[in-house]
């Protein structure tokens, strides 16, 4: 068993807003209490400001101190280690609170697909989601792919150890360094071929199905990597057709309800998502109302999932009645809707078992 069905073949849908259950679904959802699950980051606080002007009851907190009741919803934002060789504690609690019934935005298995960045690989592989072709390596070891490189961690983030090797001989030198950190002997590395060009990328970030804003982000000068945490600098601009279209394709193959998608390359085809983010940070310099935005698509997806899981349970009891008149009649949508996580224990340990990888997209060497 690998992650969930519909981690694997969720398709691109759209929700209509004025829609007549939209409508209905938001209005049972009012002056709901939501839990943002995290860091005290600006992001999340402006989150949690965001659904207060909306009129529900807000509040951060970290996973490990709070309560959640089974009435509340949650919006999950673990974020990866600052140690580079994990995420942060909380999936198997986040697996635990869907288990009594409680909703999770950006679900556990969700946020593992995005932060591992060799699932992410996998997984938009497995939907030809265009990509930099890929190579997991756990020694000094020359992938095929052609030069120049860019090595970067499994679980990374903020640009750091993310390296440019310009040949096979420097790429083994990079190698052999990392080799004696610990997150290398943990999870290896990825070695990724180089998108022209570099020192600019896009961001955009995407809710609920939704582009609610994004950002070009610019590399300082002498520096080819574009995070602010290294001194770019942010352009606001607005995400072209294709790009929107290509951030919606990668957070719908993983499953993931709030993520940022980087983004590079050339128009028109030569678009490339170098990572998703699930716990992508951002500032109002995305757009207009981008926090307001991004917390009226995630509250009208949990009002949509919860009328659509009270309607799959009174179909599971009507055919669960009419089995007792003994009358052979079974839902196909009730029997459908089972969802089954893995254990986050053997998805951080077999990443590459829970999908079936593109070979021209993932290299395991």
């Amino acid at each position: 068993m690998g992650f969930p069905e519909h981690v694997l073949s969720r398709r691109l849908s759209a929700i209509p807003a004025d829609s007549a259950i939209d409508a209905a679904a938001m209005q049972d959802a009012r002056g709901r209490s939501i839990v943002v699950l995290g860091k005290p980051t600006e992001t999340n606080g402006a989150l949690v400001a965001a659904l207060h002007r909306l009129g529900h009851e807000a509040r951060l907190a970290h996973v490990a101190e709070t309560r959640i009741d089974g009435d509340e919803l949650v919006l999950a934002r673990l974020d990866v280690l600052s140690t580079l060789d994990g995420i942060e504690p909380g999936l198997e609690h986040l697996s635990r609170l869907e288990r009594r019934g409680i909703q999770v935005l950006n679900r556990p298995s969700a946020l593992f697909a995005a932060h591992d960045k060799l699932s992410t690989a996998l997984f938009l592989g497995r939907l030809r989601v265009p990509q930099p072709r890929t190579a997991h390596v756990r020694d000094v070891t020359v992938p095929s792919l052609e030069p120049p490189y860019v090595v970067k961690p499994r679980f990374g983030s903020w640009g750091q150890e993310v390296h440019l090797c310009h040949d096979k001989d420097q790429l083994r030198t990079v190698l052999a360094r990392l080799r004696e950190q610990r997150w290398f002997r943990r999870h290896g590395a990825l070695v990724q071929s180089v998108v022209v060009p570099t020192g600019r990328d896009l961001r955009v970030v995407v809710a609920a199905g939704h582009v609610v804003g994004s950002i070009e982000r610019r590399a300082p000068v002498g520096e080819w990597r574009t995070n602010v945490s290294l001194g770019a600098t942010r352009l606001p601009v607005a995400a072209s057709a294709p790009a929107r279209a290509l951030a919606l394709r990668a957070v719908a193959a993983l499953g993931v309800d709030l993520a940022g998608v980087d983004i590079a390359g050339q128009e028109p085809g030569g678009l490339r998502v170098l990572e998703v983010n699930g716990a992508v940070d951002f500032t109002p310099e995305y757009g207009p109302g981008v926090f307001d935005d991004a917390a009226r698509a995630l509250l009208r997806r949990a009002a949509l999932r919860e009328t659509q899981r009270s309607r799959r349970h009174a179909e599971r009891v009507r055919a669960t009645d009419e089995d007792n008149r003994s009358v052979a009649v079974v839902s196909p949508r009730a029997t459908a809707s089972r969802v089954e996580l893995e254990p986050v224990d053997d998805l951080v340990e077999r990443p590459a078992l829970r999908a079936k990888r593109h070979p021209d997209e993932v290299e395991l060497v």
